[in-house]
C-alpha cells in the first residue's frame, strides 16, 4: 500500500459559545478527582522516601 503525503489545512473551528463552556467545565470537573490522586500519590511518595531517608539521617 502506497503512503503519500497528505496536507490538511484547518481554516477555522466553529464551536457554538455554550458548547465551548459546557466543555470547559466538564474539563474542570475532571480534574479534580485527577488533582486528588495525584495528591495520594505524591503524599505516599513522600512518605516512603521521607522514611527511608530519615533511617540515615539526624541520629543522636
Amino acid at each position: 500500500m502506497e503512503e503519500k503525503n497528505k496536507k490538511i489545512i484547518i481554516s477555522g473551528i466553529d464551536i457554538p459559545f455554550m458548547d465551548l463552556v459546557i466543555l470547559l467545565i466538564k474539563l474542570a470537573l475532571a480534574a479534580i478527582p485527577a488533582m486528588i490522586v495525584i495528591f495520594g500519590l505524591f503524599a505516599l511518595l513522600s512518605t516512603l522516601f521521607g522514611g527511608a531517608f530519615n533511617m540515615f539521617m539526624f541520629r543522636m
